[in-house]
């Protein structure tokens, strides 16, 4: 059964780039445009193994999603990796506070990032 990873980004055209390359790697892939659709998403599904969430989000930001996937019970594990503009290291400090396991800077290659996920979850 092919591992689960959910993308929450408020750029359509990024979800779909990061989608084509985790579904062809053999990920089942999930979307979601904010923090707060990200929430929900997780709470639908039966299983989510890693997440690739932006920082800069209306509504709910990377930051503030990723320690409110941490506070659930079923979700504190799960591996999370920033995809972002944000660079600084002040940011990154936040991301890993927050309960990030990696951070990749946008502009990505895929390549880059199903190395990441790779070394976070087998597929």
């Amino acid at each position: 059964m092919p591992k689960t990873i959910l993308i929450v980004d408020d750029s359509s055209s990024l979800r779909t780039v990061v989608k084509l390359a985790l579904a062809r790697a053999g990920y089942e892939v999930l979307e979601a445009g904010d923090g707060e659709q990200g929430l929900a998403q997780l709470d639908k599904a039966a299983k989510v193994n890693l997440i690739v969430s932006d920082v800069n989000m209306p509504k709910m930001d990377g930051i503030a999603f990723v320690a409110a996937v941490k506070k659930h019970a079923r979700h504190k594990f799960t591996p999370v990796i920033m995809l972002t503009t944000e660079g600084q290291d002040a940011k990154k400090e936040q991301g890993r506070a927050a309960g990030a396991k990696a951070w990749i800077v946008k502009p990505f290659n895929p390549p880059q990032l199903l190395d990441a996920v790779s070394k976070l979850i087998a597929p």
